[in-house]
Parts: structure tokens; C-alpha cells; sequence
């Protein structure tokens, strides 16, 4: 998983990626390609 500065960048990279809120903190999470995960804050 990737800490990113910018979530918007990771989103528009694969069609499967959503944006998801837990904790405080966002993810990019992607069923299908686990590899784009990321973390934002």
C-alpha cells in the first residue's frame, strides 16, 4: 500500500479503484487489482 499526498490521481488510474472512508483516514482500495492500493492521511 502506497501513502499518497493525492487520492484523485489514484482514483483515475484504474476504473475498479474506489475511495473509501475509515477512521479518519481514506483509501483507494481495488478488488480486482489489490496492487493500487493507497492510503491518504
Amino acid at each position: 500500500m502506497k501513502v499518497v499526498s493525492s487520492l484523485k490521481t489514484l482514483k483515475t488510474r484504474d476504473r475498479n479503484c474506489q475511495v473509501v472512508r475509515r477512521r479518519g483516514r481514506l483509501y483507494v482500495i481495488n478488488k480486482r487489482n489489490p496492487r493500487l492500493k493507497a492510503r491518504q492521511g
